[in-house]
Parts: C-alpha cells; sequence; structure tokens
C-alpha cells in the first residue's frame, strides 16, 4: 500500500483506534454521490472528530443557583423582542444595515445538489494545511462499494487529492477527498480568502558561526523524539478540572501542585540547550508514570 499523504497520515494516526467505536455510535449526516467524470459512486458522510474532551459549564445566579438565560433585547427601546420579529441586517457601514429576508437568503443560497463533485486532482502536497478544516468520513453505499475500493486504489497509487465542492447545512464548501486506511476522508477546507495573511517576520540568520547551537538544537529535538502514541495524547486540564468537581462535591479540598518551572534567561544559548537536552533524557520515564496515573484515574 503506497504511504498516505503527509497530512492525512497525520489525520491517519490521530484517529486510530477510535475509528470502529465512532462508526458504531455515528449516524449518516449526509448522503449522495461521488462525482467526477461520468463516475457516481453512492457514499454517506459520518462525522469524523467530536468534542469528547471539553468540559461544559452552565452560568448560575450565584446567590440561588437559578440558571441563566440569554435574551433578546433592543438597545433601541430597551424591550425584550421574541423571534417573530427578529430580522437579519448587515451592516456596511458604522451604523448603517441593509436588512435581508430569509426569502432573499434562501433564494442566493446554494441549491443543495447531494453530490460531491470533484473538479480536479492536485498532489497531497501542494495543499497548505492551514486550508484544512473540518474531517468526514466517507462510507461507501452497498451498490458502488467496486468504483469506491477502486477510488480509494487509484488515489492511494497516484498519491492525489481529489478537490472537490459540496453543499452541506445550506452552505458550498470546497472539500477535500483522500485515502484514510481503507476507506476515503473528506476534509472541508477554507476558501482562500478566510486565511489571514502571516505577519512580516525579521529573523537572524543561522549561519556556520552558529554551528554548536544548530547541533545541540538538533541533538534536543532527537533527544525529544518519539513515535506518536495518541493513546498518551489527552486534555490535562479536563482531567483536573473534573477531579476539582469531584472532590468540591466531595467536600475535600482541592490538590496544591507545584507550577510548572519558568525558563531562564537566555544567555548562552548551546549551554541552555545541552542542560535541555539532559532534562529531555530523564522526561520519557515521568511521562510514562504520569499517563499510567490519568489511565487509571479515567
Amino acid at each position: 500500500m503506497a504511504e498516505a499523504p503527509p497530512h492525512f497520515a497525520r489525520r491517519r494516526a490521530l484517529v486510530a483506534g477510535r475509528v470502529h467505536r465512532s462508526m458504531r455510535m455515528a449516524r449518516a449526516i449526509w448522503s449522495g454521490t461521488i462525482d467526477f467524470g461520468l463516475v457516481a459512486i453512492p457514499v454517506k458522510l459520518m462525522a469524523a472528530v467530536r468534542d469528547a474532551s471539553g468540559v461544559h459549564f452552565s452560568f448560575l445566579h450565584d446567590e440561588d443557583g437559578g440558571k441563566i438565560h440569554n435574551e433578546r433585547v433592543c438597545d433601541a427601546c430597551g424591550r425584550k423582542v421574541p423571534w417573530e420579529h427578529v430580522a437579519r441586517g448587515y451592516e456596511r457601514e458604522k451604523g448603517e444595515y441593509v436588512v435581508v429576508s430569509d426569502e432573499e437568503i434562501r433564494a442566493s443560497s446554494p441549491k443543495a445538489t447531494q453530490s460531491i463533485s470533484i473538479f480536479q486532482f492536485v498532489d497531497a502536497s501542494e495543499i497548505d494545511p492551514m486550508l484544512f478544516d473540518k474531517p468526514y468520513y466517507v462510507e461507501s453505499e452497498k451498490r458502488g462499494r467496486h468504483a469506491y475500493a477502486l477510488l480509494v486504489a487509484a488515489l492511494e497509487k497516484s498519491r492525489k487529492v481529489g478537490l472537490a465542492r459540496v453543499v452541506m447545512h445550506t452552505r458550498e464548501h470546497l472539500a477535500a477527498l483522500a485515502p484514510h486506511g481503507d476507506r476515503l476522508l473528506l476534509e472541508t477546507m477554507r476558501w482562500a480568502e478566510d486565511v489571514a495573511p502571516a505577519p512580516p517576520t525579521d529573523l537572524p540568520k543561522t549561519d556556520g558561526a552558529r554551528a554548536p547551537e544548530m547541533k545541540a538544537a538538533m541533538m534536543l529535538i532527537d533527544a525529544m523524539s518519539a513515535k506518536l502514541d495518541t493513546s498518551a495524547l489527552h486534555d490535562t486540564f479536563r482531567d483536573k478540572i473534573l477531579d476539582v468537581i469531584e472532590r468540591k462535591a466531595e467536600g475535600k479540598p482541592p490538590k496544591k501542585e507545584a507550577g510548572p518551572a519558568r525558563p531562564t534567561n537566555v544567555i548562552d544559548l548551546a549551554d541552555v540547550l545541552q542542560r535541555s537536552i539532559a532534562q529531555a533524557k530523564q522526561r520519557p520515564r515521568a511521562q510514562a508514570t504520569a499517563h499510567a496515573t490519568a489511565k487509571k484515574r479515567r
């Protein structure tokens, strides 16, 4: 099997081990066809990511514990406004709005064609990772399995990505289709105008005079390098805040933890790099212990 394009290989690593569980729980959020040339492959899309690690809070009144609700209040008359009197306005100039009706918005919305229309194939390396937005699993319907498998294999062999247009949730999206194991992954993409230009930089040149520092930097990178283990990557804030919540619910005081060590002022960069290398060599053992503790807690 051909090596996956870099960005999609990273996606594959990050979702490894969770695919089958996700697929059992997921339901299709879109169904239609992948179209390219005269070929039409019936497929459905499943969400490939979820907010599983976030901690969600409700806003409460601190005096009586009542839940706080957001209300629509007009800043001109100060009265509450029911939904039937809420209009959409576009601010052309400061304080000057053009009201657009729901009918006008619907008339301008893209028509739902129920197709992922591939219009071009490009090298995966040509796509800036900043353009990628949200991934979806693309699952084949039974009657399109042969064509689907052929497209997966052809994309893997050519190391190409299919650029497509697809309408989801009344919006047209630019999207990329690429192999992900034995299935396709569709990633919606940002339009070029949605990406902010990079700010200018004025970095010093790393010439031969800095060879010792470069050597030490490469040694530090080597000392901190490891095979990606996604099971060790989890939201430490979630673990800590849930521990605080549990202890508070049980009437226990919160744990006291030492704050992170602050970096020292860099005077001799090569010396600081050497000390960092020594520290990095000791880190794997400490990380393994911390990961085992967190695993038990979950």
